[in-house]
């Protein structure tokens, strides 16, 4: 968790402009581990089920912390980190400063190449990660008794998302250091430069050493953990019963690679499966997306920076989908569910979920002003029209977002924009003055306005809606993911014993190609 879905987010940026890629080849980074993923998963849970599940999970941390180390290896043979000279965001008045931007974009950079450096480390976690959540989850419902696995499987998933959260404030932190640890000394850099990279390479070889070192422990595992076979003994079938159970038992199906279409055709016909499957497909396709857009929807709706949305985001998320996933494994361990109420339970659940989803529908805000967008320019110039008469001559760039906020209480573009001349910092904060566009203060015995006429971010916005936006959606969340370990365990319950982690994989196929 904390390599895959925490450090490799947010990284990919740094990575972005480090090794000059597009977004587009960052996506296909991305996306490359759950291709692998999608791959092997059949495979691995198909054959693993019969083997020595404790040796693949050893298997897995190798690949694991191999993947992290080939990730992180661009690093250390792109030599050190080269930056332009720094862009100007004031107005720049034609004949004042001798800015000649020149770039010489005739050498061809072999960067780029590292690309497919990046793809490999993510294909090899992807194959690292495959045995551990289909022959893990099937290992840890293996070794306990029936009803106290749900509680087991709810811890085990609530890591897996503790586990993405460690990532962003670890890989966060990390990104505070300079990439090359030292910086250079003809540069005064600082952390709101452009040119600024953080060190993102340190946190994949801290999870490199640490990953390997779990290789021992998982080998030394046995193939069924003492006390199994009697805990096996008392577990009375619950199958859908359309004669599977019979059919996998008596042909014995999963001891060689001819029966694995027979195997997959058993699952795919088994209705109370496919219904989960599809459930927990379209669960996820929600769940990315709010892990995915929260920070930017705190963001532009309630007009925050967005790495107090991210921290906000995570800070609400995490907790929640942990605490629903643990609450629930308890709930169905404690009252003894079989697969039926289980089902039952979910469906209760995610109805609660579905009402308490309306927030959305009533956490709007109303746009703030922001000067060329939703108002003139003092008056002058026009709406939808970034340059008015005050900043004509400023040869503004628009590729170049970067919000200050007026003493007028209006957001604008860039300082450039503002058409602010110059800058200075004031107690730390950096501000703008002789700005041609802002006009005068709001409040007529302002003090502050005196010293500056805009500083950078945006407006604070008038809206008050967030703390209450956070509390419904923070329950929306628990009660989102207190249907995911009961899945889990109806999926585990509803097919023949010696198919489980096959269920799973088909179910992780599933929710990576759909959710």
């Amino acid at each position: 968790g904390i390599v895959v879905n925490g450090l490799i987010n947010i990284s990919i940026s740094t990575i972005e402009k480090r090794y000059e890629l597009s977004s587009s080849l960052t996506g296909v980074i991305s996306a490359s581990y759950d291709i692998a993923f999608c791959v092997l998963s059949l495979f691995v849970s198909f054959f693993g089920e019969r083997g020595h599940k404790p040796r693949c999970l050893a298997f897995s941390a190798f690949m694991l912390g191999l993947g992290s180390l080939v990730f992180s290896l661009p690093h250390f043979s792109s030599g050190k980190y080269h930056y332009g000279a720094k862009l100007e965001d004031t107005c720049q008045i034609p004949g004042t400063s001798s800015a000649n931007f020149t770039c010489n974009a005739t050498s061809k950079s072999s960067l780029p190449n590292y690309l497919y450096v990046f793809i490999l480390g993510q294909l090899l976690l992807g194959v690292g990660g495959t045995p551990l959540y289909t022959l893990g989850t099937a290992f840890i419902d293996d070794s306990v008794p029936k009803h106290k696995s749900s509680i087991y499987i709810g811890i085990g998933y609530a890591m897996s998302l503790l586990g993405p959260a460690i990532g962003y404030v670890l890989g966060g932190q990390l990104l505070n250091i300079y990439i090359d640890i030292e910086i250079p000394e003809s540069t005064k850099m600082d952390q709101d430069d452009p040119r600024w990279l953080g060190a993102w390479w340190i946190a994949f070889l801290a999870c490199f050493f640490s990953i390997w070192l779990l290789i021992i422990p998982f080998s030394c595992f046995p193939k069924h953990l003492p006390g199994t076979a009697k805990i096996q003994a008392e577990k009375i079938s619950e199958t859908h019963n359309d004669g599977s159970e019979v059919l996998v038992e008596t042909k014995n199906i999963g001891k060689s690679f001819k029966d694995f279409p027979v195997a997959l055709q058993i699952l795919l016909k088994n209705p109370v499966l496919m219904s989960l499957i599809i459930a927990s497909s379209s669960e996820a396709l929600v769940a990315t997306g709010f892990a995915t857009f929260l920070p930017k929807f705190i963001e532009n709706q309630f007009g925050k920076t967005s790495s107090f949305s991210a921290t906000l985001g995570g800070l609400v998320l995490i907790p929640a989908a942990a605490l629903g996933q643990i609450i629930s494994g308890i709930l169905v361990s404690k009252c003894k569910m079989d697969c039926r109420s289980i089902i039952k339970f979910i469906i209760g659940t995610c109805s609660v979920a579905l009402l308490l989803h309306t927030v959305f529908l009533f956490a709007k805000c109303g746009n703030e002003p922001f000067a060329g967008v939703s108002e003139t320019y003092n008056g002058t110039g026009m709406l939808y029209n970034l340059t008015a008469p005050c900043n004509a001559n400023c040869r503004c760039l628009r590729s170049i977002y970067y919000p200050v906020c007026g003493r007028d209480e209006v957001q604008y573009f860039s300082p450039c924009f503002a058409g602010c001349s110059s800058h200075h910092f004031n107690n730390v904060k950096k501000a703008y003055r002789n700005c041609s566009c802002i006009g005068k203060p709001k409040r007529e015995n302002d003090s502050e306005g005196l010293f500056y006429e805009a500083i950078p971010g945006k407006c604070p916005t008038r809206c008050t809606f967030l703390p209450s936006f956070l509390t419904f959606f923070f329950f929306a969340i628990v009660f989102t993911f207190m249907a995911v370990t009961p899945t889990t365990v109806a999926i585990l319950r509803c097919v023949p014993a010696k198919q489980r982690s096959f269920a799973l994989g088909v179910q992780s196929v599933f929710l990576r190609l759909l959710g």
